[in-house]
């Protein structure tokens, strides 16, 4: 008998199987160090525990995006191991923050299933949630992830495609407990813009770019425990390249975004996200963000961003071509919601 596994394919998975996913994992300051070497990562409330406190947090939590990548990670092996490609998120929330010392695991729920007209992968719909040591849910997303099948004659399931929500409620969304940006330092975050200074419709270039090496993103996925082959083997995709892990594009994206918006501090929601091109080593990454939408919370001096941010490895500002689908520049398209100072 095998002791060794080769994974879930598109004919395991079915309706309503709920899926524990194994090792769970105690988050500590190395991952904010390595988070912070390895994207352009400058947001003051991630970066200094002064700075936290005086926004009404216990100390400095790490990173709304390390907490996602940790608890996407773990999905991984019971998920997408056999990936042609992970394609979308939906009605993302971020609910608690995550501080050095906890322990997050994640646990996925099958939603949806639809087969591909060529018969030789389909889709698989999750929702995972990440929980923290005292079993409280820290955050949780819907994401959809294109998976080979191991025997193409496998009957195909009947298709079940979940209705999702285009986006986050704003009274859904979670803000911090104490969370306070009254006393909030405009001069230490870097930038002086509040909520009210945005506009709907206003369209803000991040100006700077980042060229993706490969020992660089393949350490990253690595750091994430992510254990899809696509990010790994050459020789598992036709042309002998390595995807390039799209958690990774989403970090240096929302990274460069802090060029026009130092003050969007947290992530509260992803409202909807999709990997629109496929990237890899050797393209630079550039980033510009839209403004969508603005609410206040009920939190002292908190108002949220619907901002769109989108990863581009050339055209400025450019989402669609002239057919209607995404440019072939465009590498991530994320609708999320940000807390930012009143």
């Amino acid at each position: 008998m095998s002791k060794t596994t080769a994974g879930r394919f598109f004919e395991d998975y079915r309706i309503g199987q709920v899926i524990d996913h194994a090792v769970p994992r105690t988050v500590g300051a190395g991952e904010r160090a390595l988070y912070h070497a390895l994207y352009p990562a400058r947001g003051a409330l991630y970066s200094s525990d002064e700075f936290a406190r005086a926004c009404g947090l216990p100390a400095s939590p790490v990173d709304d995006l390390i907490a996602f990548h940790i608890v996407f990670g773990k999905s991984v092996p019971d998920i997408s191991l056999n990936a042609v490609a992970n394609l979308g998120y939906a009605g993302g929330r971020f609910l608690r923050p995550v501080y050095t010392g906890d322990t997050l695991q994640s646990r996925s729920e099958v939603i949806g299933l639809k087969q591909n007209s060529n018969g030789a992968s389909g889709v698989v719909y999750v929702r995972t949630q990440g929980r923290n040591q005292r079993g409280e849910v820290v955050l949780e997303y819907v994401r959809w992830v294109m998976v080979r099948k191991r025997d193409l004659d496998a009957p195909a399931p009947a298709t079940v495609v979940p209705d999702l929500p285009k986006v986050v409620d704003p009274q859904d969304l979670v803000v911090p407990e104490g969370l306070d940006f009254t006393r909030y330092d405009f001069a230490a975050a870097g930038e002086a813009h509040r909520w009210g200074d945005y506009a709907v419709g206003e369209r803000i270039d991040h100006v700077d770019g980042v060229t993706i090496e490969e020992a660089e993103h393949m350490l990253a996925t690595r750091l994430w425990q992510n254990t899809a082959k696509v990010h790994f083997d050459a020789t598992f995709r036709a042309d002998g390249k390595r995807l390039i892990y799209g958690g990774h594009v989403i970090s240096l994206a929302r990274a460069l975004s802090f060029n026009g918006l130092a003050n969007a501090q947290m992530i509260a929601a992803i409202n909807a996200g999709a990997h629109a091109n496929p990237c890899f080593a050797g393209d630079t990454v550039r980033a510009w963000s839209e403004v969508l939408d603005r609410t206040e919370t009920p939190a002292p001096g908190v108002g949220a961003l619907r901002l769109r941010l989108v990863a581009t490895k050339g055209a400025a500002e450019v989402l669609r071509a002239q057919d209607g689908k995404y440019h072939p520049d465009v590498l991530l398209d994320l609708d999320y919601w940000a807390l930012v100072p009143r």
